[in-house]
């Protein structure tokens, strides 16, 4: 594992780990380059190494690694950390991306890409989790909680409970159940959720949020067919019923 830092410091800490050199070696430039501290690994053991013994704020992972792949690294990451994880894969196929949303990765970029998009997609990445992680500035009549049938999630404060047991969300799941709980009675459509939350246009055959509708049900112990909270229009979108 290699760390580099730029001369322009800044806090975010980047893991990247691509097994293709001249990738992590291009992406290390860019990040280095805007004044983020690297750590570059070109295998998944190093990388595992560096997840459990450093501090960091997100991670770019390659999906095919020699030793252990990026989905593995991506659970791994998840059983303790909240921080955002965007996979690099030469796969195009639905599947391959739905399997990575699932197991809690934030974004997909598929190769060949532009560096800087991906820079660009870490930087919007690092905004929402750095939004997560700070209270909210109180204002006048703004709802901070919502309180619906055993569901409590609080603005303020970035937390959701179910029952009384806190749900360990990602800031992109939290996001999208506070889109709905403030939307409680509508129906949302995948459109407008994922404009909403991820900030960027929505292209048609988008299965983006449907993973992550997936992966908040399997937090929150619901049956896919018949959810009590989170519910399919299908054709249209998502909805908490009133």
């Amino acid at each position: 594992m290699l760390k580099t830092e730029s001369v322009c410091k800044m806090n975010e800490k980047i893991l990247v780990v691509d097994d293709e050199k001249e990738i992590a070696d291009l992406l290390e430039l860019y990040l280095q380059n805007d004044g983020y501290i690297v750590y570059k690994c070109y295998n998944g053991t190093d990388a595992l190494k560096c997840i459990e013994e450093t501090a960091l704020d997100l991670a770019v992972l390659d999906i095919m690694l020699p030793d252990i792949d990026g989905l593995k690294l991506c659970r791994k990451i998840r059983e303790n950390f909240y921080y955002p994880v965007i996979m690099l894969t030469a796969k195009i196929e639905d599947r391959d991306k739905i399997n990575g949303l699932t197991i809690g990765a934030d974004d997909y970029i598929t190769k060949p890409f532009n560096p800087l998009e991906v820079v660009a997609r870490i930087k919007t990445q690092l905004r929402r989790y750095t939004r997560y992680n700070q209270l909210a500035p109180k204002q006048e009549n703004e709802v901070r909680e919502y309180d619906i049938r055993g569901l409590l999630i609080n603005r303020e404060y970035h937390k959701c409970f179910l029952y009384g047991k806190e749900l360990p969300l990602t800031p992109i799941e939290f996001s999208i159940l506070w889109y709905l709980c403030e939307r409680q009675g509508v129906v949302v459509p995948s459109e407008e959720l994922f404009e909403a939350v991820w900030g960027e246009k929505y292209f048609q055959n988008n299965n983006t949020v449907m993973a992550h509708i997936g992966r908040l049900r399997e937090k929150m112990k619901e049956n896919a067919r018949h959810p009590k909270f989170i519910k399919t229009v299908w054709g249209v979108g998502y909805t908490i019923e009133k």
